[in-house]
């Protein structure tokens, strides 16, 4: 499975450089100079990183042949990806990847399941995207009240949501 690590973005100057937004806790790992990232779509890569550097909180990347303004905006909207199995657990038990997440059954402290996990959106707070059968998909924060339960060998994650929000 593929793991969005960063977006790219409108183009910077006349050099080629690209705004990107990044999706990774790690972007100095992820998005290293050097580095060769795969794309989505896919053929509009392997990008090899040539630099690298934040301006105004706002990450600026180089890639190798990309080398005006033109072809920096050609590569708007691409998708900057690595393969889960690069991703090495957490330590931390209460803390997952988004990829441990889609897909799992979502059920209620009493077993009635709710839905699936389809998205795991990233605004100022972590919400899970619940598919609820043929009803609107469910966000839900998630939190540990919310989420007291999250078992990736079993399959499922447990809330307890609130009067109204489902």
């Amino acid at each position: 499975m593929q793991l969005v690590v960063g977006r790219i973005g409108r183009p910077h100057g006349v050099r080629g450089e690209v705004t990107v937004e990044v999706r990774t806790d790690d972007p100095e790992l992820r998005l290293a100079v050097g580095a060769s990232v795969e794309t989505d779509p896919a053929d509009r890569g392997p990008l090899v990183i040539e630099s690298r550097r934040w301006h105004k909180s706002m990450l600026l990347l180089a890639f190798a042949g990309v080398t005006d303004r033109g072809a920096a905006d050609e590569l708007r909207g691409t998708m900057l990806v690595i393969d889960s199995a690069q991703v090495a657990p957490s330590d931390d038990p209460d803390e997952f990847h988004d990829h441990q997440l889609i897909g799992l059954t979502v059920e209620t402290g009493s077993g009635e399941v709710v839905g699936e996990v389809t998205d795991v959106l990233h605004h100022g707070q972590d919400l899970l995207v619940v598919r609820r059968g043929g009803q609107d998909d469910a966000l839900i924060p998630f939190v540990k009240p919310l989420v007291p339960e999250v078992d990736l060998e079993g399959g499922r994650l447990v809330v307890t949501p609130p009067e109204g929000l489902l």
